[in-house]
């Protein structure tokens, strides 16, 4: 493990982060993305022995293993990959670190809620932004980050649709605007003046709630539902797609309302959908008095 150092940034440093920082804004890197990067670079140079300068492929790749030995998720020892590869070959102009060291990604399958326990927490939540937020987030498939930066301009009623302005990848889709969703939007309209977006947070109608706020929102809410899977935001929007699938809708529309950029991605919800897996009879169930014989 590295010593951590007691001073962070040396000229040297804070130099090559600050061409980290406008490296990733030429490219066009969302803010999370950036603020993700900046998180990884920073932390790498407080474990780093030497000097900037100095570094070599064996303390990086040293670093990176550190990550492993702290037990840190395959998708955060990725990043930091990217991070640094980025970093060192984009920014600093060196060769490539052939970080090849990426672990595998774990193959777990999303958590997803029926359409009753669905149900049942938007029921139990009151606060109507509140409820008409999650409302949107499960009805649309929407991330929950695209949900709290809709503004009124977003919505198209006529065509019932909702415009996704620069997505994850930057990119721009449009969802479905489901009727009842659309019907809470305007109740909660006609009580809450929008400046810039539907849903404005504790610092002023010209600023979002934040996704910390909905994500507590949503904790209450399965806690009061009484739903014991370990569910969050993000879980409405497996749910939406795992429903959609198993009422028939084809798998490229849920990628493209989903704004995956690879039909794998979205290949996913095919191992979780229980359309097909209900027609099954279990061959205990074919037994005829396996109970008697004790």
């Amino acid at each position: 493990m590295f010593p951590e150092l007691l001073q962070l940034q040396t000229a040297e440093e804070k130099i090559a982060l600050q061409r980290l920082r406008e490296g990733m804004k030429l490219k066009g890197y969302s803010t999370k993305t950036q603020k993700a990067y900046m998180g990884h670079a920073e932390r790498y140079l407080r474990m780093l022995p030497v000097p900037l300068k100095d570094a070599e492929l064996k303390h990086t790749r040293a670093y990176l293993l550190n990550l492993h030995e702290e037990s840190r998720s395959s998708s955060y020892v990725n990043q930091a990959v990217s991070a640094l590869r980025f970093w060192h070959v984009t920014v600093l102009g060196r060769s490539d670190p052939n970080l090849r060291i990426r672990p595998k990604r774990q193959k777990k399958l999303p958590v997803v809620l029926s359409t009753i326990e669905v149900s049942k927490i938007l029921k139990s939540v009151q606060h109507m932004k509140h409820r008409t937020l999650l409302a949107l987030i499960y009805s649309s498939g929407i991330r929950i980050g695209e949900a709290v930066r809709l503004t009124k301009q977003d919505i198209d009623p006529e065509r019932r649709t909702i415009h996704i302005r620069q997505g994850k990848g930057g990119k721009d889709r449009f969802t479905v605007l489901s009727t009842a969703a659309y019907d809470l939007l305007q109740n909660y309209m006609k009580n809450q003046p929008i400046i810039k977006y539907l849903f404005p947070g504790g610092k002023g109608l010209d600023h979002h709630i934040t996704e910390r706020s909905v994500q507590q929102v949503f904790e209450r809410a399965i806690r009061k539902a009484g739903i014991s899977k370990p569910a969050t935001v993000h879980t409405l929007r497996h749910s939406f797609a795992t429903h959609l699938l198993e009422n028939g809708t084809d798998l490229r529309y849920i990628q493209e309302l989903l704004g995956h950029a690879s039909s794998k991605t979205t290949e996913i919800y095919t191992h979780v959908s229980i359309k097909d897996i209900r027609r099954i009879q279990s061959p205990l169930d074919r037994m005829i008095g396996f109970e008697e014989d004790e």
